[in-house]
């Protein structure tokens, strides 16, 4: 079973803020990397079929498949790049609390993705309200 990563949002309250900013930093045919300060010792855990799972408000929402895990820089100047791919997952929105930096995720709990064909694009904050009300 895959080990996963999951990192707060700081400054995207959705999914759609998260893109725009992507659209508004990136340059043309640049990778997304998150950069963190701390290398992951289970790297290679990560590299085998791994995600990122994104938390936004207090809720997992999306996540992205990890690329590479590189450590760039020596010593104390040393940080960590992870490669992420382009597309996002969205994945059934889970309660999370707040922590700094990131965590492990064990596949058995990280949450289910999910079927865009079957939800259709139901605006966040309405998902939210239908599950709060037990609807969803």
């Amino acid at each position: 079973m895959a080990l996963h990563m999951i990192k707060l949002v700081v400054g995207a309250a959705t999914i759609e803020d998260l893109l725009a900013w992507r659209a508004q930093h990136a340059g043309p045919g640049e990778p997304w990397t998150l950069r963190t300060r701390m290398t992951p010792k289970r790297a290679a855990e990560l590299l085998d079929g791994g995600s990122v799972y994104r938390v936004f408000k207090g809720e997992i929402l999306c996540r992205q498949r990890i690329l590479a895990v590189d450590t760039v820089g020596e010593g104390a100047a040393a940080r960590c790049h992870v490669t992420l791919d382009e597309t996002i997952v969205r994945v059934a929105p889970t309660p999370r609390r707040a922590f700094q930096g990131w965590r492990y995720l064990e596949g058995k709990d990280a949450p289910p993705d999910l079927d865009e064909a079957a939800f259709g694009d139901v605006p966040a904050d309405l998902a939210r309200r239908l599950r709060e009300a037990g609807a969803w």
